[in-house]
């Protein structure tokens, strides 16, 4: 690609990050990485009643945690800047006087009213219901001098009456094909002054010297009006890629229906930005049609657009958690301790001064459960058990463990086995407890189970030799005590 790469990623401050969107922003950064180019992030907030900073912010803070860096945007600046709609009036004025000057705009001063009544008319008529270009007419003269009556009017686009179809090489569909006389004089500039949307975006995008866009397929419509605002502008135009829907397991469009959708409310539950960012780059992409485990760096170096899929994708929450299990097993014990530890803050388990006291125990308590969980949010529920002060035992383990003939016998002889040990270290916890069970009589199951829910509370752990371990023989005897109030003989 001998043309330097420039793409951007435009989202509206509107809400949160959407994983749709996330998606987008993931194949702009990879395909820019990919040649040597520069992905730029723009805000596009000129919806004065929805666009928030709050929600810019909860976009910036999605777009860092996924390690989507852009060379140019906000925060990070850049020579094309500003980078949010809102500061770059300037350059849609400029533009609209660009087109007065070539002819290829002109004022409209038809009501709300009198376009509604031309659109209920080309319903009846079953023909085109678009803007009949009734002040395209107007001289020029008498334009200007209705404007410096003050009459309200938009400004809009001329398309030309002689053009052939709109035709355009999309970089994932192929070759798409819009009839002209289907387009209509598009309005650039509203009463108030302000751009529309494809005005406003593809001006951006001339100025910002975008060289391709990718983007959902939502956007397909708006193609063939941007692209004549290019030809009018007399700009390049740039290459088209539309990305399909993403959706959910019932075949409709992925929404909140279908349970989380932000980039944050996945962080929230638990998922690692890596693996979020490769499930997104799986839906509609892949790199050899079966490796499924891959990193940033492997996508950045790869990815093309020839092997995007024209077909919408389905979003699996199963997988996702699949996948996030696999990267949370690959986790150094380090790295997955700096992981959960604020999970197990937010649970009032750790306090700030026991973050390093107790970092060997952590270590230690890491290898037992990155077995064992898919999301970091699990292992709050399935570690509590080591940071309480005492246990409450579950209903169902009371009946189905310690209410077994024999759970009583097994106890009491676990506890004196381990009272008696010289150290209390897993690999000898366990080579004493395996001999309880011939000795006392009582199944194995019966009394591994039964020390299980004294310590826990519960019939399911991390390994129970290790636990015993983490929580130390005065700890462990003291459950066991409480526990045998309960067990049967």
């Amino acid at each position: 690609m001998s043309e330097h790469v420039r793409v951007r990623f435009a989202p509206s401050p509107t809400g949160h990050l959407h994983i749709g969107g996330a998606r987008t922003a993931i194949y702009n950064w990879a395909f820019a990485r990919r040649h040597g180019g520069t992905f730029i992030l723009r805000i596009e907030d000129t919806d004065p009643e929805r666009s928030t900073e709050e929600n810019t912010q909860a976009i910036l803070r999605a777009m860092e945690w996924l390690g989507l860096d852009y060379n140019e945007g906000p925060v990070v600046g850049g020579e094309y800047g500003p980078y949010f709609q809102t500061q770059r009036f300037a350059s849609y004025a400029d533009a609209l006087e660009r087109l007065k000057t070539a002819g290829a705009s002109y004022p409209c001063f038809c009501t709300s009213a009198d376009l509604e009544i031309k659109r209920e008319a080309g319903r009846i008529q079953g023909g085109f219901a678009g803007y009949d270009r009734t002040c395209r007419s107007i001289d020029a003269d008498t334009a200007a001098a209705r404007i410096a009556a003050g009459e309200p009017h938009v400004w809009r686009l001329k398309v030309p009456e002689q053009r052939g179809d709109i035709v355009f090489p999309d970089a994932v569909r192929g070759e798409v094909s819009f009839p002209v006389d289907a387009v209509d004089d598009l309005v650039l500039v509203r009463t108030d002054g302000t751009a529309t949307y494809n005005f406003a975006v593809t001006v951006d995008d001339v100025t910002m010297a975008i060289t391709h866009v990718i983007r959902g397929d939502d956007h397909l419509s708006n193609t063939p009006k941007q692209i004549l605002i290019y030809e009018a502008l007399g700009e390049p135009v740039p290459v088209f890629a539309h990305l399909s829907m993403i959706l959910g397991a019932d075949g409709k469009r992925l929404s909140k229906r279908h349970g989380a959708t932000s980039v944050e409310s996945y962080r929230d539950q638990g998922f690692l930005p890596e693996a979020v960012m490769n499930y997104l780059a799986l839906l509609g992409w892949s790199l050899d049609g079966e490796t499924t485990v891959f990193s940033r760096e492997t996508l950045a170096e790869n990815f093309s657009l020839d092997r995007v899929s024209r077909n919408p994708a389905i979003f699996d929450d199963e997988k996702l958690e699949w996948l996030n299990g696999v990267y949370v097993r690959e986790m150094s014990a380090q790295t997955l301790v700096d992981q959960m530890v604020p999970y197990l803050q937010a649970a009032g388990f750790l306090s700030p001064e026991e973050v390093s006291t107790r970092r060997d125990w952590l270590l230690r308590l890491a290898p037992l459960i990155s077995e064992r969980v898919k999301r970091l949010d699990e292992v709050v529920p399935m570690v509590g058990f080591l940071f309480a002060d005492t246990v409450v035992i579950e209903e169902s383990a009371l009946a189905k463990v310690l209410g077994k003939e024999g759970a009583g016998v097994a106890l009491d002889a676990c506890r004196e086995t381990l009272a008696g040990l010289s150290a209390f270290d897993a690999a000898t916890i366990e080579a004493a407890l395996r001999e309880v069970p011939e000795r006392v009589g009582v199944k194995p199951k019966v009394v591994f189970q039964a020390v299980r829910v004294a310590v826990s509370g519960t019939t399911v752990s991390p390994p129970l030799f290790e636990v015993l371990e983490l929580l130390g023989r005065e700890q462990t005897l003291a459950r066991i005590d409480v526990a045998r109030k309960y067990a049967v003989e």
